[in-house]
């Protein structure tokens, strides 16, 4: 790390030893430690155009303009920054007049994104202490503690504070170049240590999101979380009950498409806020010794493909996720009499309407989903055209590597997926060859189909007469 930095950190006495007491914060808050340009290795060469575009319009207008959050805790941790988020004392309204490619979203925390081509720059400006005084309008705080409003602006040290970790309340002044470090998280990011600011149990009843970003950072960044920060997880896991499942939807694609999907997904498991996005695969995963395999498969799978810089889907992701409670619910249908597709049909009916409960899945993915378990009773049934028409499905790709992931993770015998993998790669010669091997069992089990007879038409007697 850049030495004048390391020397900042080492300095003895100058860690701040307290920022709120059990409850609230102080009536007076600690001025920031400032490193100056010398002492910090960020540069504005980390930043893309459109984020220096941001600042230097706001700095030159009179206003206070700062880079904030993750884009300068990577940046410290040595990793390249992608996303970048603008704090201002500038008001939504003064921004928009600022910014013409611009516009104000939200009505929980009114925002503003600057869109420059493909690129948004979110800004807000900054937020201050709610009060009684406050119309509802303007701030709104549920009986159980949960953040319904919150546009109060203040000033840099209240937004400062009001922020979640301490590695996220850093803040970079394009005026200059310093960095201002207002809840310790220099030291934290040394110490790679995920900490709250303030109260924990308090915080994460304000907005129960922050106990998935907690994890999500965990395992992004490779950071323990402080004690005081994870002791309350567990109990406090069931508030996400009360988060709007499209808000869920949003948090569930940053926490398993980010490239740390396995980590994260172990660290929801071991505090009990897996089974509140995806109640029902983790009762099937008590149930059922393949499923928990399948999820980890699919995670490993999506991981590796975002290593590679590959595109990757949440479709193929949520019917990993939801494959295990769907064979659940088919085979309870089957045994009641219903033929297999049908029962497969109504499961997956059954499972989403669920899930929609926890997890809002769009369209989008959740038709592709359905696809992808469709398809896994035809892949079977090798005869013939079929095979040739399975093989042009646009989700038979998919479907395949499903496959795959079903048979490495035990749920089934191994065989079907090599049998694919073979024709997939054979000349027409071939395929003919595999097509002969398969037989005429539609199931390819190896045991000859048995013949079926004729039925003998009976004579018909004389048409009778009236």
């Amino acid at each position: 790390m850049f030495k004048g930095f390391t020397r900042f950190l080492q300095r003895p006495g100058e860690r701040i030893k307290s920022l709120f007491g059990p409850q609230d914060a102080p009536a007076v808050t600690p001025g920031p430690r400032i490193i100056p340009r010398q002492e910090h290795p960020v540069s504005r060469q980390h930043f893309s155009d459109a984020a220096l575009k941001v600042l230097y319009r706001l700095h030159n207008a009179g206003f206070q303009a700062f880079l904030v959050g993750g884009c300068i805790r990577d940046s410290l941790l040595g990793h390249m920054p992608k996303d970048f988020d603008v704090a201002t004392d500038a008001t939504p309204e003064q921004l928009k007049e600022l910014f013409r490619n611009s516009r104000i979203i939200g009505r929980r925390f009114r925002i503003v994104h600057v869109r420059f081509g493909r690129e948004v720059i979110e800004v807000t400006t900054f937020r201050g202490t709610p009060g009684d005084d406050h119309a509802a309008h303007i701030s709104q705080q549920s009986d159980d503690g949960l953040l319904l409003r919150d546009n109060v602006w203040g000033n840099i040290e209240e937004d400062a504070l009001r922020r979640d970790f301490t590695v996220n309340a850093l803040y970079y002044n394009i005026a200059d170049f310093s960095i201002h470090d207002f809840a310790d998280g220099v030291h934290d990011i040394e110490a790679r240590t995920l900490r709250l600011i303030g109260d924990p149990a308090t915080r994460y009843r304000e907005d129960p999101v922050r106990m998935l970003r907690a994890v999500r950072f965990a395992a992004k960044l490779d950071f323990h979380l402080d004690p005081a920060t994870e002791a309350p997880i567990h109990d406090a896991a069931p508030l996400l009950l009360q988060i709007p499942p499209a808000r869920l939807f949003d948090e569930v694609l940053k926490l398993f498409m980010a490239g740390q999907g396995v980590a994260t997904f172990h660290l929801l498991r071991d505090y009990g806020l897996f089974a509140m996005l995806f109640p029902e695969a983790d009762e099937a995963m008590e149930a059922l010794p393949w499923a928990e395999r399948l999820v980890e498969l699919a995670l490993e799978s999506t991981d590796r493909r975002i290593a590679e810089d590959r595109p990757v889907t949440p479709a193929f992701l949520f019917a990993a996720l939801l494959w295990a409670p769907v064979q659940q619910r088919q085979a309870i249908l089957e045994a009641d009499g219903m033929p297999p597709i049908p029962a497969l049909q109504a499961a997956s009916h059954q499972v989403i309407s669920r899930q929609l409960q926890h997890v809002a899945i769009p369209k989008r993915f959740s038709l592709p989903m359905r696809d992808i378990w469709d398809l896994q009773q035809r892949l079977p049934l090798r005869r013939g055209k079929r095979v040739f028409q399975t093989r042009e499905h646009p989700r038979f790709r998919a479907a395949y590597d499903f496959l795959l992931l079903r048979e490495s993770a035990g749920e089934i015998s191994p065989g079907l997926g090599d049998w694919w993998s073979a024709f997939q790669q054979a000349d027409e010669h071939e395929q003919r060859r595999l097509l002969g091997k398969v037989g005429a069992d539609p199931a390819g089990s190896g045991q000859p189909r048995k013949r079926r007879r004729r039925r003998r038409r009976k004579p018909q007697g004389p048409a009778s007469e009236t």
